[in-house]
C-alpha cells in the first residue's frame, strides 16, 4: 500500500462548495483518473481518504489537504497531474508527495488567512486591529447545536495586521478589484473551540465597531505547524520532502563501511 498526500484548492465561486460536495467531486475524479484505491472493509466499502481540517464553506483556500491511500505504487506528480485535469476548474490539485512520515493532521496547528473587505477604509481597519491586538479578551458568540455559546477568540490570534490594496487573491477572483479596500492578514491556531475568521470579524465589530458592508472576502493561504521563533507558520509536507531525498539507513551504513 502507497499512501499519497495531495494540496488542494478552493478558488473563485468553487469556495462555496460544502466540504461534502468536494467530497464527491473528488471521489469522482479518482474513478476518472483510474487511482488504484484502497476501500476500507465492512458492509458499504469506501475509498481510504483521509481529509484535514477542511475550510468552511464560502472561504476559498490555496491551503487544504488529504491523504489518499493505493494498492499500487504510482508517481505522485503523475498522479496529481491526473486528478488535476478530473477536477473543476477552481478545485485545483496542485501538490503531491509520497507520504513517507506520520501525523499529517498533528501538523496543521494553526492557519494564515486573508481578510478582503470591501467598502472599508484601511486607516479605519487599521484602528480596529489595534484595538483588538491590545484587548486581554475578545469574546464573541456562535450559535451551535447546543444554542449561542460564548468564547473568547483573543488567545488563538497569534497575529493580525491591515494592509491596503486593490488587488485580490485567485480564490476571490470573482470580487470586483477597481475600488481600495482594507486587506486584513490574520495567523490563527487551531484551538477548541476553534476559531474562524467570522468570529474574528465579529471581535472587530465589538471591539471597535467595525461592520463591513459587505461580507468579507476570506481565504486560507497556508495551514501547518507555528514558528514560534519565526512567527510563520512552515510547509506540512515538507517533512515528506526532506525524507524523500535524505539517504536510507542501509545507504548510510554502506557508506561508513565503505573502503577509503
Amino acid at each position: 500500500m502507497q499512501r499519497i498526500r495531495l494540496r488542494y484548492t478552493k478558488r473563485g465561486r468553487l469556495r462555496f462548495t460544502s466540504h461534502r460536495d468536494f467530497q464527491r467531486a473528488f471521489e469522482r475524479a479518482l474513478r476518472r483518473a483510474e487511482v488504484p484505491m484502497a476501500y476500507s472493509a465492512g458492509f458499504t466499502p469506501h475509498p481510504k481518504v483521509s481529509y484535514a481540517n477542511a475550510a468552511p464553506t464560502g472561504t476559498g483556500s490555496e491551503a487544504e489537504y488529504l491523504e489518499i491511500a493505493l494498492t499500487e505504487a504510482r508517481d505522485p506528480e503523475q498522479l496529481r497531474v491526473l486528478l488535476d485535469e478530473s477536477m473543476p476548474a477552481g478545485l485545483d490539485v496542485i501538490e503531491a508527495v509520497q507520504a513517507r512520515t506520520s501525523g499529517l493532521a498533528d501538523r496543521l496547528m494553526a492557519s494564515v488567512w486573508e481578510l478582503r473587505l470591501d467598502g472599508v477604509d484601511p486607516a479605519e481597519a487599521g484602528r480596529a486591529v489595534a484595538a483588538f491586538n491590545a484587548a486581554d479578551a475578545v469574546e464573541v458568540q456562535r450559535m451551535t447545536k447546543n444554542g449561542v455559546r460564548t468564547f473568547d477568540a483573543r488567545p488563538a490570534v497569534v497575529h493580525l495586521e491591515s494592509t491596503e490594496g486593490t488587488e485580490t487573491h485567485s480564490s476571490t477572483a470573482d470580487r470586483p478589484t477597481d475600488q481600495p479596500c482594507a486587506i486584513l492578514r490574520l495567523v490563527v491556531r487551531h484551538v477548541t473551540p476553534a476559531v474562524r475568521p467570522d468570529d474574528v470579524l465579529s471581535g472587530l465589530r465589538a471591539v471597535a465597531d467595525l461592520a463591513p458592508p459587505v461580507p468579507a472576502a476570506v481565504t486560507r493561504l497556508a495551514q501547518g505547524l507555528f514558528d514560534e521563533e519565526t512567527g510563520t507558520v512552515t510547509d506540512p509536507l515538507a517533512p515528506d520532502r526532506e525524507a524523500a531525498t535524505a539517504p536510507s539507513e542501509a545507504e548510510t551504513a554502506a557508506a561508513a563501511t565503505a573502503p577509503a
